[in-house]
């Protein structure tokens, strides 16, 4: 790199603080120019300029005491518009993924990450680049294949498919099916076959789970698929 990385340490451990300056001292290309314990005193640091060094980059935890670093986010980078921001905290929450992006993060990193890969997204985000620890990009990935998945598996029922087999999520008999729908009972059961084939399924009550779990049906409030006990 051209020039030496300055780095502002947001973070309310000190030992935590502590593993992150010693790792970064012996960086030729990066230095701490400060490390405080909440967002409150950081914005206080880059608003009066108490620190003659203003940083490039902010390494910043989400969880702190007083206003959060996701609260703090924008305002950090109103005080510091040329600075970068790397989230570093113990948080895989999707929504925290997300909103950290959306505030202007250009890194998300556990703390479980190593010091080595630490100090690479501080290199890799200085130079312009953005980057997700691979904790977090495995579990957003996952996050994703299961919303295309979601998708895909709605895309391939019929419009009528996905309303019987809402019915069935209500715990509805085939004949009850047929007499809301305005349809006769073996076109019900012929539906009710299709939908088994294409979720590949032998009764109902899998074929409920399965779009409980595609989120093709709502849970209930308590977050689990109600129980089906219908002979269908």
């Amino acid at each position: 790199m051209n020039k030496t990385v300055k780095v502002m340490l947001v973070e309310d451990h000190p030992e935590y603080r502590d593993v992150i300056d010693l790792a970064l001292k012996d960086q030729p290309d990066i230095e701490l120019v400060s490390q405080v314990g909440s967002s409150e005193r950081a914005l206080q640091i880059l608003q009066k300029r108490l620190n003659d060094n203003v940083p490039d980059l902010v390494l910043l935890d989400l969880n702190l005491p007083g206003k959060s670093g996701l609260e703090a986010l924008p305002l950090l980078r109103s005080c510091c518009p040329s600075a970068k921001f790397i989230v570093l905290t113990q948080s895989d929450n999707e929504s925290d993924v997300l909103c950290a992006a959306q505030l202007g993060a250009s890194g998300y990193l556990l703390k479980s990450s190593t010091v080595n890969q630490i100090i690479e997204a501080i290199r890799t985000v200085a130079e312009g680049g953005a980057l997700l620890g691979s904790g977090v990009a495995k579990y957003i990935l996952s996050r994703l294949q299961s919303r295309l998945s979601s998708v895909e598996l709605q895309d391939a029922l019929s419009q009528r498919e996905l309303e019987i087999l809402t019915l069935l999520g209500e715990g509805k008999l085939k004949k009850e099916i047929a007499c809301q729908l305005n349809i006769s009972t073996a076109t019900v059961a012929t539906y009710i076959r299709r939908i088994y084939e294409k979720l590949h399924v032998q009764n109902a009550p899998a074929a409920i789970n399965q779009a409980y779990r595609a989120g093709i049906l709502p849970c209930d409030p308590k977050g689990d698929p109600p129980d089906h006990h219908n002979d269908l």
